[in-house]
């Protein structure tokens, strides 16, 4: 994690990302920006939350690890969303989830030992987070249906886009056979399917996207029913 300390980015990032509406009041003068490297945690399961977090750059994953050491994934996030605000809302001193980064990402932060309670007694900001959290659980239920309605082969293209970096794939095939809710067999069925239609190339312990005009066709259902 590194602060970025460049008034003119972070007022470019305040003025396109909307996130001086999201309160009632300036925040300006408290907010602080952040960048975040790929597979940076953004938070960590466990840590002391310092700030809400409102990513105006990137994408993230939220996941948990569960008793057992497993790894569960839960959900993804792209701008703007906020981070951290399940954890303020409930004034719990510590995160429940990991959230990591996938590209590079960029926060807008307010710290939150000295505004929580400017927060809390926010009508403008606490509405903003109840809009937020209907939209959260808009996408789980259509994400649920989506998995249940569309094959598995448009479910993983739009995966596949959703958590590339650099035109490379490199997620956990335990972890994405479980969030798609198919056998692990299954997906390496429809990976190896991708690369023999020239969709994807297998480098290692990733895959390069060699199509993305055929992925971007194939998931655009899923995308179109998500969205």
């Amino acid at each position: 994690m590194q602060e970025i300390d460049n008034q003119d980015v972070i007022n470019n990032f305040i003025t396109t990302s909307g996130y001086d509406g999201q309160f009632s009041f300036d925040p300006q003068q408290d907010t602080k920006l952040f960048h975040f490297a790929a597979n940076d945690f953004i938070v960590k399961a466990g840590a002391p939350l310092t700030y809400l977090f409102y990513l105006v750059k990137g994408k993230a994953k939220l996941y948990d690890v569960l008793a057992n050491g497993k790894v569960s994934l839960i959900d993804f996030f792209t701008p703007p969303c906020f981070i951290g605000e399940m954890e303020l809302i409930e004034q719990r001193p510590e995160t429940a989830f990991s959230m990591q980064a996938i590209t590079d990402c960029w926060c807008l932060a307010l710290p939150i030992r000295s505004l929580q309670k400017k927060l809390l007694a926010d009508p403008i900001f606490l509405r903003q987070i109840c809009l937020y959290f209907v939209h959260k659980n808009y996408r789980t239920v259509k994400t649920a249906g989506n998995n249940a309605a569309f094959p598995v082969a448009q479910r993983l293209a739009s995966f596949i886009l959703l958590t590339a970096h650099d035109g490379l794939y490199s997620e956990k095939h335990v972890q994405v056979a479980e969030y798609l809710g198919i056998s692990y067999r299954h997906l390496l069925y429809v990976l190896a399917q991708f690369v023999k239609d020239g969709y994807l190339v297998k480098q290692q312990h990733h895959y390069k996207i060699t199509n993305l005009d055929a992925l971007t066709a194939l998931a655009q259902d899923v995308n179109e029913s998500t969205n």
